[in-house]
């Protein structure tokens, strides 16, 4: 009986005890993966949320998402011809650029591809987002705002004022411009409008199946961008 490419050991280095089996998990649950499932989408994460992903994570419970460190990956996958643990994997491997992650599936490929084409969800931007529209509140009460949170809207920089018991803007006020990078102020302004700019989505950079090897789905153009995805937490996000 052959032996299993699965089978091979690995170094991991300059790690510290925790973390070294924090990443040996990775790496068994990558290879158990790439066993398991006949296709291995990787995708970039427009806007990251990990309340979304758990989302995400339970709407797929037949497949797998990873989202890790790209090197972690990449070693547990195989560089080469010589460690890949399937035929052509390692050249999955060498497109792990910038921002991204992995959904290992057994659905077809064209159902998760037109599926992700059509998901999309809004959510709130954040901090370091760059604008897409202008948005100017005028002068006047808003009276969507109760009047104990009105010294925190003049904390955030809204030219805001008592009128009786109402949060009014005493001037008109721009809150973002188009193009604009977000300020932490800002973006909480924003959320407390209820107004919700960024957009949470996946976009499929290749594919590999067992059977055809690994195709590129985007052109070197197209490739994101290494803050494409904005990472809320620096643990592992694999969902183990």
């Amino acid at each position: 009986m052959p032996k299993s490419k699965r089978d091979k050991k690995i170094s991991l280095t300059k790690t510290s005890k925790k973390g070294l089996v924090l990443k040996q998990q990775i790496v068994e649950d990558v290879r158990n993966c790439a066993e398991k499932y006949a296709s291995i989408f990787l995708v970039s994460v427009h806007n990251m949320r990990n309340n979304k992903l758990k989302d995400l994570r339970a709407e797929w419970k037949d497949s797998r998402y990873f989202f890790g460190k790209n090197k972690v990956i990449a070693l547990a996958l195989g560089k080469s011809p010589e460690t890949e643990v399937a035929e052509g994997l390692h050249k999955l491997s060498e497109a792990l650029r910038g921002q991204c992650g992995l959904l290992f599936t057994n659905r077809p490929k064209k159902k998760v591809l037109e599926w992700m084409e059509s998901y999309e969800e809004a959510d709130y931007a954040r901090s370091g987002f760059i604008v897409d529209e202008t948005i100017v509140l005028p002068k006047g009460p808003l009276p969507e705002f109760a009047h104990s949170i009105e010294p925190h809207l003049r904390q955030l920089g809204m030219p805001t004022a008592l009128q009786k018991g109402v949060v009014t803007l005493i001037k008109e006020y721009k809150v973002c411009k188009k193009g604009q990078t977000l300020t932490p102020e800002q973006a909480r302004i924003l959320k407390l409008l209820d107004k919700p700019l960024a957009t949470f989505k996946l976009t499929p950079l290749g594919v590999f199946s067992k059977k055809h090897g690994y195709k590129q789905l985007v052109s070197e153009d197209d490739y994101p961008k290494e803050n494409i995805m904005d990472v809320e937490e620096t643990a592992e996000m694999d969902d183990t």
